[in-house]
């Protein structure tokens, strides 16, 4: 796979280190410092302004390693997001393996489990000492994205090395790794300018001053580059002295608004406050924004006179103000003219949307509070995200969203409560459901249906709220009212298709079922051919018709293999019956593998999709009494005959649950193969066990209380037959509880409490 081929959709600007300008002035000893080092993790810690980005720059420029670059942004809080561009940074200096790409899409469950592991052996299998840059690293406050970038630095080889540059001191291990000597450490005194650094600084920028003025100014800014330079830029626009100068924040503003736009052409003034609300900017974005033309030609001017616009790429197209100047001019936008800002916005969401900038239509349009656009919007994109694994992004649209908007948007509850239901958040899911069922918004929907209720209906037979003859209802409703088109049509056949076969209606179950497949494999809805192949082939085997179930069972897999899908909770079902028929065909270890990635799937199954965490309960169940393994029969048994207390009218499977039930009792022993015992929850803990995280920080990510966590970390000890997590990580890899790839061999150094 060459650079270019990365296979996500990534905006390359990031991924370039910036160029070092003529003029520029870094601090030469603390690149020396970082020049020098052999420490696997350095921070560049500062306020803005204090030259950062241009001390890392000069850095790659005189170190001999490669040097691997990620500029980040907001847009980039999402930790799937954050892994894809590091893997590609990496990437485009060292080719890594294609199964490091492969792992970098699916559901978030699978950070521990497969995402961090596999980019994790990529880095660690680096042929040549790198250097990972992640600059403005304070862009990312997702707690979830610092987790994943202080799991990477376990898995950093000797010679190669992740550097950051933020704002303030990250939410990372740093006391450990000072604890172990590991990380180098650059701070706002190493980066505070002397007056000969001062004096460089101003003369590149065309400024001479005296030694008195100069020594004053200096003074005044405590060494601040980027006050030293604000100061040159308004003596260039003819301030008269410096004098008035200083870098405290109080009057930061004031001297900016008065010493320097004041002084600006007043078309130039405006352009810089308008195109400020542009996180980045180029001509066309810019023209629309102004209203104007030639905005390609200012940008390019201003570049070249003006170290605060800083080029995003090398064909001058794209760019963004530096950070602080950016923050200056936005805040005298606001001061000055606050009833634009939203126009501005609003005019930068139109432009996205006809370039094809969907995701930066969405962030302008929310800032614009253009709701009924946005809304919209993330309704056509929710089950998209979904399939690219984006859940953290879609979860902070969905928190844009009140109760009141969802009621207005029901299309956008429908959406968000299908995506829940799939990552198993029922509560969510039953919320939004009632919201869509009391709409009555006349709001046209995006798949061509005359009213909401089709969607209602698709969304509450999946849900099963009212057991499988309500759903066979409303497969019907749903079916006879959505648009010919609909992208619902192919999730309503599976859904009345497998509540047919839960009433017993085989003949009506198998044409839905058939159905299902042929409008999925048209509009390219996998999941609903996966889900439809493996109902399919659970009918057949039940029937004894066994050619007939294996090969249903083998195109489910196929399909899950091809698309990637193996961490989606549709998936659990290809794996059982896959099981079930290689259990036929008297291939044990064959069943067993694919048990044990349905069992890796069980915490993203519970009542909010019944039928399938049922049918997947019970085939889990079956399989497991037929290898003699009575231990995760029962426990599993005991999950399944909960959800059913909560959804009891599951036709046939309540009998087959009953019948289970008196097998699995009638069973002495606790059998073998404890490892698959593990509970839901269990299984939900066992990736973070691979992690730094200790207990207290892991019952926060997963909302649970520290005793809790502690509980479930030692029944997984026992039923694995360990007695530490390094143990348990090491054993629930051997079993394929966990991803088959290198850990770090740091993993006995994580606490335990």
């Amino acid at each position: 796979m060459a650079a270019a081929e990365v296979p996500f959709d990534l905006v390359g600007a990031k991924l370039a280190a910036p160029s070092v300008r003529p003029g520029m002035v870094a601090k030469a000893d603390a690149i020396a410092r970082l020049c020098t080092s052999t420490l696997p993790f350095a921070t560049v810690v500062a306020p803005a302004g204090y030259g950062k980005t241009t001390l890392l720059a000069k850095w790659a420029e005189e170190d001999p390693r490669s040097f691997a670059w990620v500029a980040l942004d907001g847009g980039d809080d999402d930790a799937l997001v954050f892994l894809r561009y590091i893997a590609a940074a990496i990437h485009h200096v060292e080719p890594i393996p294609p199964e490091a790409f492969e792992a970098l899409s699916g559901p978030a469950e699978s950070n521990w489990s497969k995402r961090v592991p596999r980019l994790g052996s990529a880095l660690a299998a680096l042929e040549r000492p790198l250097v990972l840059v992640l600059d403005d690293l304070h862009a990312v406050a997702n707690p979830s994205c610092l987790d994943v970038l202080a799991a990477l630095f376990e898995y950093v080889p000797a010679g190669s090395e992740i550097a950051i540059t933020s704002r303030g001191q990250p939410a990372l291990p740093l006391p450990r790794w000072r604890a172990h000597g590991s990380v180098q450490e650059i701070s706002m005194g190493d980066l505070r300018l002397d007056e000969q650094e001062a004096k460089l600084l101003l003369e590149a920028a065309g400024v001479e001053l005296d030694a008195e003025a100069l020594s004053e100014l200096t003074e005044r800014t405590e060494g601040w580059p980027a006050g030293l330079y604000l100061a040159a830029l308004a003596l260039q626009a003819g301030a008269p002295s410096p004098a008035s100068f200083t870098g405290d924040d109080r009057f930061l503003s004031d001297y900016f608004r008065f010493e320097l736009l004041s002084r600006l052409p007043p078309a130039e003034a405006q352009f810089l406050k308008y195109t400020s609300v542009l996180d980045r900017k180029c001509g066309g974005l810019c023209d629309a924004v102004l209203e104007a033309t030639g905005s390609a030609d200012t940008l390019e001017s201003l570049e070249r006179r003006n170290c605060f616009v800083v080029p995003l790429d090398r064909r001058g197209e794209w760019y963004r103000y530096h950070h602080l100047f950016g923050q200056l001019l936005r805040k005298e936008l606001e001061r000055s003219e606050p009833d634009i800002v939203r126009e501005l916005k609003r005019r930068a969401m139109i432009w996205c949307l006809a370039n094809d900038l969907t995701e930066a239509a969405v962030a302008y349009g929310h800032a614009a509070g253009e709701t009924d656009a946005i809304a919209g919007l993330v309704d056509g994109l929710a089950l998209t995200m979904h399939n690219d694994g984006r859940i953290e992004t879609l979860d902070e649209w969905l928190g844009w969203f009140g109760d009141d908007d969802f009621s207005r948007y029901p299309a956008l509850a429908v959406e968000a409560a299908w995506v829940r239901a799939l990552t198993g958040h029922t509560a969510d899911a039953e919320r939004w459901l009632g919201l869509a069922e009391g709409a009555t918004s006349t709001i046209p929907l995006s798949d061509g249906s005359a009213t909401i209720e089709p969607w209602v209906a698709t969304l509450r037979a999946g849900m099963m709220p009212g057991g499988a003859e309500q759903a066979v209802a409303d497969g019907d409703l749903a079916l006879d009212q959505l648009a010919p088109d609909s992208g619902w049509r192919p999730a309503a056949l599976v859904l009345r298709g497998g509540a047919h076969a839960l009433l017993g209606a085989t003949e009506r179950a198998t044409d839905d079922l058939t159905a299902a497949v042929k409008a999925g494999m048209a509009s390219g809805a996998s999941q609903v051919v996966i889900l439809a192949h493996a109902q399919l082939a659970l009918l057949a085997a039940n029937q004894g018709a066994w050619n007939e179930a294996g090969q249903r069972a083998r195109s489910a897999q196929a399909l899950v293999e091809e698309r990637d899908l193996g961490d989606y909770s549709t998936s659990a079902l290809a794996y059982v019956v896959t099981a079930r028929v290689a259990l036929h065909e008297a291939r044990p270890e064959d069943a067993r593998a694919a048990l044990t990635r349905a069992h890796r799937l069980r915490p993203l199954l519970d009542h909010g999709l019944p039928w399938l965490t049922v049918q997947v309960g019970l085939e889990l169940v079956r399989a497991h009494l037929a290898l003699a393994e009575a231990g995760a029969a029962r426990t599993i048994l005991t999950e399944t005959e909960r959800v059913l207390e909560v959804r009891p009218h599951m036709g046939s499977l309540v009998e087959d649950a009953r019948e289970l039930h008196e097998r699995v009792a009638a069973t002495s022993g606790s059998g073998g193969a404890w490892a698959m015992s593990l509970t839901g929850a269990e299984l939900r803990l066992l990736p973070f066990l691979a992690t730094h995280l200790n207990f207290p920080e892991i019952a926060s990510r997963l909302f649970i209380s520290r005793n809790t966590v502690k509980t479930e970390a030692v029944s997984i000890y026992r039923k694995l037959g360990v007695s530490s997590r390094s143990g348990a990580i090491e054993r629930a890899v051997e079993v394929g509880l966990l991803e088959s790839s290198l850990y770090p061999s740091t993993a006995n150094l994580i606490p335990e409490g």
